[in-house]
């Protein structure tokens, strides 16, 4: 063989080599795919080898289910600044919802960089807790599936997350996340089953996506600024929501986000700001909703400021909250209710620079109306009564 033939081939194999060194078989740390065995120390042992490398490494889980109490993924010591998790299997929760139901946290990424995972199935098994909670019973509050949490650079790409006893995945004080081609999903009665919530994070980007659950599909809390929302279906759920917001009176406010090219399917709410009716020094401004599809939806467009279920924890007050530079375009489709657009601003914060424009909304084949309270804007395309903006 020609010298010059050998050489590379020599250099495939030592590339081959080196990317199998690189890979990381949970299984050969003890993980069983029988659905029964606790994997939960082989996932950690396999995390710990991937964190002591220099080099990129990825932790592939093969095929099969693998039953997880819990785990949490420490990332604060990790030298590696590139794992990769390749799942092709399914991650279960335990059936019996007591044993991890007072945990915060399900699967918790903390203080981790890099960290990218592709496929696989997360499934909470939330079936007992949701019928549970729905009897009105003493019930644990519920974990989170998947949590990121102070961390940055991180992606999810065609991760399903399923059945999850409260959020199914939560972003908390990170910076840098896209999540792409990720489905979500929980019956429409599930309580609490958020899909994606976000906090105190920047640069989140939410792409692709199929949302389906018994609560927001995606819900934006205080301190988030450059989200992007794009290409998401949601339904069923509660929509879109910025909110709630307002609850302390010291808190972060949420800016520049964009929502945009979203269908909802039968959601009691289309794209929505909720803040309770409290004190409070936030804001949110610089969002946009546009080129959304609402299909037989209960509130397409509202903004809440007088949020204060049961009437309780409220000081009657109007809520401190101050919205401003939201823009509303090129919204179609179907209300299923005859007010379709809902703008009940706060007396005390009016909302400012609101716009609507080419909005088609109809009703039983009939055209929509809108209700407006404290809130000044512009208004194009719509059929409106006249207190609104």
């Amino acid at each position: 063989m020609s010298p010059l033939v050998l050489v590379p081939l020599l250099f495939i194999l030592f590339l081959n080599l080196s990317l199998a060194e690189n890979t990381i078989n949970v299984q050969n740390y003890g993980a069983k795919s029988n659905g029964k065995t606790d994997s939960s120390k082989a996932f950690l042992s396999a995390w710990a080898v991937a964190c002591s490398s220099t080099s990129p490494t990825t932790i592939y889980v093969p095929r099969g289910n693998y039953l997880i109490r819990t785990a949490y993924f420490n990332g604060q010591t990790c030298k590696s600044k590139a794992i990769n998790i390749r799942i092709d299997g399914t991650l279960l929760a335990p059936s019996d919802y007591n044993v991890i139901g007072n945990a915060e946290n399900w699967l918790k990424f903390e203080k981790v960089t890099g960290v990218s995972i592709y496929g696989g199935t997360l499934d909470g098994q939330g079936s007992g807790l949701w019928a549970c909670k729905n009897s009105h019973k003493n019930c644990p509050k519920g974990t989170t599936a998947l949590t990121f949490y102070n961390s940055n650079n991180i992606i999810l790409s065609g991760v399903t997350t399923q059945n999850s006893q409260m959020f199914h995945i939560l972003i908390d004080t990170c910076h840098n996340v896209k999540l792409q081609g990720v489905k979500i999903s929980a019956p429409g009665n599930s309580p609490n089953t958020d899909g994606i919530h976000v906090k105190l994070s920047t640069g989140v980007s939410i792409m692709n996506s199929h949302i389906g659950t018994g609560d927001d599909c995606i819900s934006i809390g205080p301190g988030n600024s450059n989200l992007w929302i794009e290409g998401i279906a949601c339904g069923p759920g509660h929509g879109i929501s910025i909110g709630s917001l307002g609850w302390k009176k010291e808190e972060p406010g949420v800016q520049n986000v964009t929502v945009k090219t979203v269908t909802f399917t039968e959601t009691t709410n289309g794209v929505r700001v909720k803040t309770w009716a409290r004190p409070s020094n936030g804001f949110v401004r610089r969002v946009l909703f546009q080129h959304i599809v609402m299909v037989n939806v209960q509130n397409p467009i509202i903004i809440d400021q007088n949020y204060c279920p049961n009437h309780e924890p409220c000081p009657r007050q109007g809520s401190g909250i101050q919205i401003s530079d939201i823009t509303y375009q090129d919204i179609h489709g179907t209300s299923a209710t005859k007010t379709a657009v809902k703008l009940d601003c706060s007396k005390t914060n009016p909302c400012s620079s609101i716009k609507l424009e080419d909005l088609n909304l109809s009703y039983k084949g009939q055209s929509t109306e809108a209700s407006c309270i404290n809130a000044r804007g512009r208004v194009s395309g719509l059929d409106k009564p006249t207190n609104c903006l």
